[in-house]
């Protein structure tokens, strides 16, 4: 579903003296360019204090040799240990985003956002504070098609991914992560080896929170929290877009912490990506579900075994 997002009002600030806009812009331009940096995430519980989530530790994801990860869609994962958790969220920057942010911040928490890169555009000072409070930032296309890039001619699916990287690079003022999710998770064989080809990583998730789906926001909260436990651990999916998600996520992560769970921030790195195989019984979840909802024109997504479905989105695909 292409991501419905109200722009936010701009209020008029006083216009600061010169070295004052310079000084602040500096900061905001370094801020953006290490914000994909690894941190150490000792000094992140120092400063955040005991209580607080944190972030526990830090995977470098190979940006010379692109992949595709996520079990929902592809037979391999991040490798992690029990009870780690990565938070991602989709469509993003949106109306609820800076709530979204706000709560991170409070527990020092440490995520990925796959921005639209329309939504970018509008809201670019989103995007840089998104990158200075830490988060990584990636990319999931320009306009996130309702037909999905999957319906759309090569060509065209290709020009609005890359129009997409160069409005999320615009308003970040620096490089974003090679990180890319598919809108809907409906990639094909050639934008998959295309964007691998290119060094980027692509991300599936292994579990959802559902949120485009109307629900309260406790319901939320007990939905994605019974899938984590099944889970035990896992790259989870949420859209900073929903306001579920936005009044949820401050008691998601309180939870988080009191249930034993560990914050675990991805960036962009020289190392090899820390990745692990599913076992032989993988099947994909996203596959049934993209047959269902895009119907008989939809291509089959390169990937084995692929049966079987969670649940399908109802209003508002990943």
């Amino acid at each position: 579903m292409t991501a419905i997002f109200l722009l936010l009002k701009r209020s008029k600030a006083t216009v600061a003296a010169p070295l004052q806009r310079f000084a602040l812009l500096l900061g905001v331009l370094s801020a953006a360019s290490v914000s994909n940096a690894p941190r150490d995430a000792a000094a992140v519980e120092r400063t955040c204090g005991p209580d607080a989530l944190g972030v526990s530790r830090i995977i470098e994801v190979d940006r010379s040799k692109g992949t595709a990860v996520g079990l929902q869609s592809y037979p391999r994962t991040l490798d992690l240990r029990d009870h780690e958790v990565v938070l991602t969220f989709d469509d993003g920057p949106a109306s609820p985003t800076p709530q979204v942010l706000d709560a991170l911040a409070k527990e020092c928490a440490r995520v990925t956002f796959f921005l639209i890169g329309r939504n970018a555009e509008g809201l670019p000072a989103l995007v840089k504070r998104a990158a200075a409070d830490g988060h990584t930032i990636a990319h999931h296309s320009y306009s996130h098609p309702d037909k999905t890039l999957r319906l759309m001619s090569e060509d065209a699916a290709k020009a609005d991914i890359d129009k997409g990287i160069a409005a999320v690079n615009k308003a970040l003022g620096a490089t974003a992560a090679p990180f890319f999710r598919f809108p809907g998770f409906a990639d094909t064989p050639a934008l998959v080896a295309d964007l691998t080809a290119r060094g980027y990583t692509i991300f599936g998730s292994d579990l959802w929170a559902s949120d485009w789906s109307h629900m309260t926001p406790k319901a939320e909260l007990d939905l994605v929290l019974s899938r984590l436990e099944k889970n035990r651990k896992g790259i989870v999916l949420f859209h900073d877009s929903q306001g579920i998600t936005a009044q949820m996520l401050p008691e998601f992560l309180r939870e988080l912490k009191k249930r034993g769970y560990s914050l675990v921030h991805m960036v962009p790195g020289d190392a090899p990506t820390p990745i692990v195989a599913a076992g032989s019984d993988w099947t994909s979840t996203t596959e049934p579900i993209i047959a269902k909802t895009l119907g008989p024109k939809a291509r089959q997504a390169p990937h084995e075994h692929e049966h079987g479905a969670q649940e399908p989105p109802k209003s508002g695909e990943p």
